[in-house]
């Protein structure tokens, strides 16, 4: 009966979002603004129908009720119960439903806190989430129906895809990257809404969208960061970025949204970029829904990718209508669109942006076009093409390293233009940090030129970005007195979005650090070994104790015991094994990691006698792979932080940035 009952709550969400988008904008144009309530509340109904199908699915999938289609095709009776729950998406129509559910939380949550504004922009944001809901429902009650009858009943499944239950972070990973995904929805219907209500000329839906999109920006950074470390854990390649087709699609909403929270900026404080701007949200919001296609359609072969369905012309339709609905919007507010603000001077933070906008834009555009060229190329020429990581690499690095230059110049120079004395002090200082750096690279033997210009630009950064809280940090200080402590948290709350932005740089380049160093210092070697054997790579050395078999609830594992030696004397042990899942030819290999602040050996388990004779070990020295989570997590919470809503003053005199004396500098310290 859970079937039925889920389907029919969806069934009935569809003509509620159908009353929804007819009457939002009726009541505008008709000035029945009683109407509107009404409209917000077609999407808390939706919020609840499709809450209540999404709970009854984990209840299927709980109970094993294989009368469900979707819980016959992926629960099991051995699976344990934390796999069971996450399998809800582990598949194609199940992952379309986690989809519907957080949307549906979204638009309820943004028009809940929105309902009191005047105006007509939040009235066709609601008809942009509507509009966005219909789609997903549409595509649940058709082509993804994850409720489909199932006769006969059979009595068990085959559970979920072996490389989904392998390790915990698939508990993590995808629900991180469905609230980024889903979450870049909120900032397009603003845009939506700002352009059908013409309120496309004030900043309000800019600053509207500034947290939600910052919001998603934190969620999608730490669902890529999520997914490197699953790769890195469970593939058992040593690596976690291979320019995997399903990795590119998370990617490139990324970076188109870290270009739009920086072009924001210019437009509420300059007036610049109007245009730009929702030219970046639009597509944010498409590369959304291109990735999902990717994903979801079967047209690209990945460890990522669910089956082949018809689902992706559904998708291949919705992009269609949503990229002729935005020119048709931004025709329509031409004139509204024009920007105000113009350029002072090429010595300045403008300029800064305006290049991390072309880079970041070049740089979604190179990896759209090796992510999509081998699906056109066989589409009109029949033939398979391959773009790996050579061609992404070579063509990415140069934007990259730019990039990490831009980190340590945008925070240095000021607004409208810089003095040749200004430029001097602000960016000859973290020269420091670049030679030592770079020094350090080549003294521990990096030789590759990108991987020395990265560890440089980085130490340019590092010192840019650390040194504004130190100039911050001591103008309190001097005239307040206060101590570190309390001089870092007042300084933060002063300005949350400028330090948690700071932040966000710092873990950046803590990441950038990490990749640079595993990348330019990797040292792998193979060999098959005996009980008693050693091998030695990097200085880090290892010797088989023995080979081991055991059987678990829903798999069996074949493992080998590895002593890690320092001096002649045991300082660890490491157990790479082999998971072999009823469902699946073929074993999943599951590295062990030993992880120290200063890099990691990385052991992955190859091949194996079944009398344990011997084992064929591979083991990989990386330094510095920790420091890539290390960094996501500082980004994350520099995101968080930059979300804070700004301290409230107490009176209107304080309004204006406190403005202390360091040394014959001016600081602000509330100033943007």
């Amino acid at each position: 009966m859970i079937g039925p009952f889920a389907h029919d709550a969806l069934l009935i969400a569809l003509p509620i979002l159908m009353l929804g988008i007819v009457l939002a904008p009726v009541a505008v144009r008709t000035g029945r603004r009683e109407w509107i309530p009404v409209v917000y509340s077609t999407l808390y109904t939706n919020f609840l129908l499709v809450s209540t199908a999404t709970v009854a699915m984990i209840v299927a999938l709980v109970t094993h009720d294989f009368s469900v289609s979707y819980v016959a095709q992926v629960g099991s009776r051995a699976t344990p119960l934390f796999y069971t729950v996450i399998s809800l998406w582990g598949a194609l129509e199940g992952s379309i439903l986690f989809w519907a559910w957080v949307l549906a939380l979204y638009g309820s949550v943004v028009v809940w806190l929105n309902r009191n504004r005047p105006g007509n922009l939040i009235p066709y944001t609601a008809l942009a989430l509507l509009a966005v809901s219909l789609f997903f429902g549409i595509l649940l009650v058709g082509p993804a129906n994850p409720f489909h009858p199932v006769f006969p009943i059979p009595a068990d499944g085959p559970g979920p895809n072996p490389l989904l239950q392998n390790h915990i972070l698939m508990g993590v990973h995808p629900p991180l990257l469905y609230l980024g995904y889903v979450g870049m929805t909120v900032p397009f219907a603003f845009a939506v809404g700002a352009m059908l209500s013409g309120e496309v000329t004030g900043d309000d839906w800019i600053k509207l969208s500034h947290r939600w999109t910052l919001l998603s920006w934190g969620f999608l950074s730490a669902a890529i960061v999520a997914g490197m470390w699953w790769s890195y854990e469970v593939l058992g390649w040593g690596g976690y970025w291979a320019w995997d087709p399903v990795e590119n699609a998370s990617f490139l909403p990324w970076l188109t949204a870290t270009a739009y929270l920086h072009s924001m900026v210019l437009q509420e404080r300059r007036g610049m970029l109007r245009l730009w701007n929702v030219n970046l949200v639009v597509g944010t919001f498409v590369l959304t829904v291109l990735g999902t296609f990717l994903t979801r359609s079967g047209i690209i072969s990945s460890v990522h990718a669910f089956t082949v369905g018809v689902i992706g012309y559904y998708f291949l339709a919705f992009i269609a209508l949503v990229l002729i609905g935005a020119l048709v919007m931004v025709a329509g507010n031409s004139d509204r669109l024009r920007t105000s603000g113009r350029m002072d001077s090429a010595a300045s933070r403008e300029t800064v942006f305006l290049l991390n906008n072309l880079f970041l834009t070049a740089f979604m555009f190179t990896v759209l076009i090796g992510t999509l060229f081998p699906l056109i190329a066989e589409a009109i020429r029949g033939v398979k093409v391959s773009v790996g990581a050579p061609f992404f690499n070579r063509m990415t690095l140069p934007m990259v390293v730019m990039l990490l230059f831009l980190m340590g110049v945008g925070p240095a120079l000021p607004w409208r233009s810089a003095t040749a004395a200004e430029m001097r002090s602000k960016l000859l200082p973290p020269l420091v940090g670049a030679f030592l750096f770079c020094v350090g690279a080549l003294v521990a033997g990096a030789r590759n030129f990108y991987g020395v210009v990265a560890f440089t630009f980085v130490g340019y950064a590092a010192v840019a970005n650390l040194r504004e809280y130190w100039i911050g940090l001591r103008a309190r200080r001097n005239a307040h007195g206060e101590g570190w402590a309390t001089a870092l948290y007042r300084l933060i709350r002063g300005n949350q979005r400028r330090y948690g932005g700071y932040l966000a740089h710092l873990g950046l380049l803590i990441a950038a650090l990490g990749i640079a160093g595993s990348s330019s210092f990797r040292r792998e070697r193979e060999m098959t070994m005996k009980p008693g054997d050693t091998l030695t790579v990097a200085g880090q050395t290892i010797r088989l104790k023995g080979v081991w078999g055991r059987e678990e609830v829903q798999r069996s594992v074949i493992g080998a015991t590895v002593e890690v030696l320092k001096n002649g004397r045991v300082v660890g042990v490491i157990e790479p094994r082999m998971n072999y899942y009823p469902t699946s030819d073929q074993p999943v290999p599951t590295p062990q990691v030993r992880s120290t602040i200063g890099g990691d050996l990385y052991l992955t388990l190859m091949s194996f006698d079944p009398n344990g004779a011997h084992a064929t070990i591979r083991a990989i020295v990386q330094p510095l792979v920790s420091w890539i989570w290390f960094g996501g997590g500082v980004i994350v919470l520099g995101a968080l932080i930059g979300m804070l809503p700004a301290r409230r003053r107490p009176d209107s005199s304080l309004s204006e940035p406190d403005v202390v004396p360091v040394r014959g500098a001016v600081v602000a310290e509330t100033a943007p």
